[in-house]
């Protein structure tokens, strides 16, 4: 063997780069919840630093295999489109988390707590994310978005805790509990401690709030049933 061949011989062999064309074809077999799903996770480290901005949802995209029109197709909106498939997104796994735990043995007030400190688990692996999230839902132009989001999630919570209400307590539930989700999730954001037990005691301290209110509530609500004029109103509130 000649010299030249030797060498030739000990030359690794030159990796092969992908061609866009198939990395294009493999997006394309996806589904568009799996491409939704793909460019959330790489969005989601970019987020951390940088916000959700039309910047980053076009270097994710990139990094999953995505086209401008793929984006303007999975994410109208934008980044706030974004933003709306990353609450949906969580609150669908929150749900699957729940569903497989055995809810039904706790107290209302204990199942309410789990479901939202699973959904901060969720959330926890990219915190800061979350942050810039609900930062970029708290602006004045995206407050309808926002407001509809938390909604959703807290009707996830409810229905995962077995409410089956239909009547006016439907409504006054899901905007209890948005008014304690809010609040405890400010309170996650600034919580730097290992543990996250102020959190813990903050949720517990405003489910206790609302646990005693609703006892007064039906305290008076008993009181006022043995005058005729009440009971009369009552009744036409609950149709």
């Amino acid at each position: 063997m000649t010299e030249a061949a030797k060498k030739s011989a000990s030359r690794k062999p030159a990796k092969k780069v992908e061609p866009k064309q198939k990395t294009a074809t493999r997006a394309k077999a996806m589904t568009d919840q799996e491409m939704r799903e793909r460019v959330l996770a790489k969005a989601l480290p970019h987020a951390a630093f940088d916000g959700f901005t039309d910047k980053v949802l076009q270097k994710a995209g990139e990094e999953a295999g995505a086209t401008k029109v793929d984006l303007a197709r999975l994410f109208e909106g934008g980044p706030v489109g974004l933003v709306e498939f990353y609450s949906t997104h969580t609150d669908a796994e929150m749900e699957n988390r729940l569903a497989a735990m055995d809810l039904k043995t706790m107290k209302i007030r204990e199942r309410i707590a789990t479901a939202v400190k699973t959904r901060f688990a969720i959330l926890k692996p990219h915190k800061e994310a979350a942050r810039r999230a609900a930062a970029l839902l708290s602006l004045p132009m995206h407050a309808a978005l926002g407001a509809r989001l938390v909604y959703h999630t807290v009707d996830a919570m409810w229905r995962a805790a077995g409410d089956t209400s239909t009547d006016f307590n439907f409504y006054t539930k899901r905007g209890i509990l948005a008014g304690v989700y809010g609040t405890t999730a400010m309170r996650w954001f600034n919580d730097t401690s290992e543990d996250e037990k102020p959190t813990e005691e903050f949720l517990a301290a405003r489910i206790e709030n609302v646990m005693q209110f609703e006892k007064f509530k039906a305290k008076a609500k008993e009181a006022l049933s043995n005058f005729p004029m009440f009971a009369d109103w009552a009744k036409s509130r609950s149709k």
